[in-house]
């Protein structure tokens, strides 16, 4: 029976886009939907992409608030590049993400004349149907379906004539995607958290939110989504459903500290204490973030919620030692136990690794003076910056291995 559960577990969890167990996934071939490119596009007529499947065939859809009829732009022989326009559909933003199966990589963006998928095959595949689904059984939109298939392998001669016939005979340069960062501004708008000499903490929160954001986007190398840009408020349980539905790789959220007396001072970092992921599975439950084929079985489900939530809780851990690491390197001073754990809201998500940076003490003269002067924060925020560039550079040295 153990078997049983955990074979599908393995296939859960790896449609789930967790690659932890890829290598217990490798033996087992099921087709699956599940949804890795969640993202409501605001305006568009995309409304998000799924993927599943396995290194024999592999279904990419597309749900739409329209139909749609596609174009075959590039069937990917020759150089594994697949790209399918779709005219007259719309995309708020750039969707993209990383693959499963025969997918390697894929990016919807938009352009004058309508949405275009482009995928990047991780062998040989051919196109081997492709079609559109109106609402129906209760799916309320429309779903346009790509299947692609493995090629049989060809012989020598057979490849040399396919590749002499392929007008696309170097391979185009990866699919640029780029990591998604959530940032936090705690606070805002009619909270205005801890108070210090000279103002509130949901000042200081979002003058450095946005020092990481420069600092973020001129690499060219991520999609910061701020939770708040402004002085506004925004309720504490929608701030983890924003990273959700941004397809968050990292999300940190942004705090200062007060304490009991003055003399307190320094930076510490909070990861999601045990205690708390009773919090969270009934998050996942309540808005049912994991695929509906774990629910036939309560067993797969809770195996899969706990896999999930070990691997989230160790790369949130691995983040916030980096963290403290590349702060501890400038003129910020850390709390004697600088990394703690505590159940806190913004750190429930079982999927994506969150961090909560405690910047300092807004109530201690040093700290407060540190976090309001533009050169102190910006290096600050720049060592931040830093510590994401490595904790994705090490995300990328495990992944390759």
């Amino acid at each position: 029976m153990w078997g049983v559960v955990l074979a599908k577990v393995v296939v859960a969890f790896d449609l789930f886009g967790k690659r932890i167990l890829a290598a217990l996934a490798a033996g087992v071939c099921c087709l699956a939907i599940a949804a890795v490119g969640q993202a409501n596009a605001s305006g568009g007529g995309v409304l998000k992409v799924r993927l599943g499947g396995d290194r024999a065939e592999t279904r990419i859809v597309i749900d739409l608030d329209r139909s749609a009829t596609g174009k075959v732009a590039s069937d990917g022989l020759g150089d594994r590049r697949i790209v399918v326009n779709l005219p007259g559909v719309s995309v708020g933003r750039t969707l993209q993400g990383g693959g499963q199966g025969l997918v390697k990589t894929w990016m919807l963006d938009g352009g004058p004349l309508g949405a275009r998928l482009q995928i990047d095959l991780a062998s040989d595949a051919v196109i081997k149907r492709r079609f559109l689904l109106p609402p129906a059984d209760g799916a309320a939109n429309y779903r346009y379906v790509i299947d692609i298939a493995a090629a049989a392998p060809l012989a020598s001669g057979e490849r040399a004539t396919l590749i002499s016939n392929t007008t696309a005979t170097i391979r185009p340069p990866p699919l640029n995607l780029k990591k998604t960062v959530v940032i936090d501004a705690g606070h805002g708008g009619k909270d205005p958290g801890a108070v210090g000499a000279n103002g509130f903490e949901k000042e200081v929160t979002l003058a450095a939110a946005l020092a990481l954001k420069a600092r973020l986007e001129r690499t060219g190398r991520y999609r910061v989504v701020m939770t708040r840009s402004t002085d506004v408020y925004v309720p504490l349980e929608t701030r983890v459903p924003i990273a959700r539905k941004s397809g968050a790789d990292l999300f940190i959220s942004l705090h200062a500290d007060s304490g009991p007396n003055t003399s307190t001072r320094g930076a510490s970092v909070y990861t999601l204490a045990d205690r708390a992921v009773a919090r969270s599975q009934k998050l996942v439950s309540k808005d049912d973030w994991f695929m509906k084929v774990s629910q036939a079985d309560r067993g797969v489900s809770g195996i899969l919620f706990d896999l999930t939530q070990r691997s989230t809780k160790n790369r949130s851990a691995t983040f916030a030692e980096l963290v403290l690491d590349r702060i501890s390197d400038g003129d910020m001073r850390l709390l004697r136990r600088s990394h703690r754990e505590a159940g806190l809201a913004v750190l429930l998500a079982p999927d994506v690794p969150a961090v909560l940076l405690e910047m300092g003490f807004v109530n201690n003269p040093e700290d407060e003076a540190f976090l309001r002067d533009p050169a102190s924060r910006t290096k600050l925020m720049n060592a931040v910056g830093d510590s994401i560039d490595a904790y994705f550079a090490q995300e990328t040295r495990l992944a390759s291995r």
